[in-house]
């Protein structure tokens, strides 16, 4: 893709992910951090991967004066998103509106920013629109932070659901806080989110429920 943005010209965007900042020391995350990531650990591929994108990128910007913008995204939720996606949030409403027991890893201690795709989708507008010598990376994210167990408490409310709390192993190298600092996204985007996490999962849970309705 590199190649081909180079080949026609154009400008092109990097999806990169809050993941490059692995277990983070310090907190909450502002883009000069470099990251605490386990190189050879369980969650290294997608880290490590997404950490050599970004490089990619920016050596295509250095050597060939490619255009580029790259936005590292903290967890996201919203209608449209996959049952069976494995992410924390449609895992607990599906399991939630099916009657399912709630599967929290760990003691549910650990934090999560939760971004509205409507608020992430703005800022990717913004930060396309930016001019060239504005390259990012640029964190896009809530900066408002909760417990995985307090997630688990506001989904079973929203739905009713009389479902249980289960708690297993945590897997390794799960990052314990995770926050970005949106200052720069404020700055340069003029971007801040919108919609809190409760205002977010009324709909997000509406279409969960409409789906599973129809299988």
């Amino acid at each position: 893709m590199l190649g081909l943005a180079k080949r026609v010209k154009a400008k092109i965007f990097q999806a990169s992910t809050s993941e490059v900042y692995g277990d983070p020391q310090i907190h909450p995350q502002p883009e000069s951090y470099w990251g605490h990531v386990n190189p050879n650990g369980l969650r290294s591929c997608y880290d490590e991967g997404k950490r050599c994108a970004e490089t990619l990128f920016f050596d295509y910007h250095r050597q060939h004066k490619l255009r580029i913008k790259v936005a590292r995204i903290f967890n996201t939720y919203g209608p449209r998103m996959h049952p069976n996606d494995g992410r924390v949030v449609s895992n607990f409403i599906v399991q939630a509106l099916l009657g399912e027991p709630i599967t929290i890893y760990g003691d549910g201690a650990q934090t999560r920013s939760f971004c509205y795709v409507d608020d992430l989708i703005e800022a990717f507008i913004r930060l396309m629109a930016t001019e060239d010598d504005f390259t990012g990376p640029v964190n896009t994210g809530n900066p408002g932070e909760f417990t995985i167990l307090q997630l688990a408490e506001t989904v079973l409310e929203l739905t009713g659901s009389k479902s249980e709390l289960i708690f297993k192993p945590l897997p390794a190298d799960d990052p314990r806080q995770r926050r970005p600092d949106i200052t720069l996204a404020k700055e340069k985007l003029s971007w801040e989110p919108k919609i809190s996490l409760r205002e977010g999962l009324v709909p997000t849970i509406a279409y969960f429920d409409d789906f599973l309705r129809k299988q």
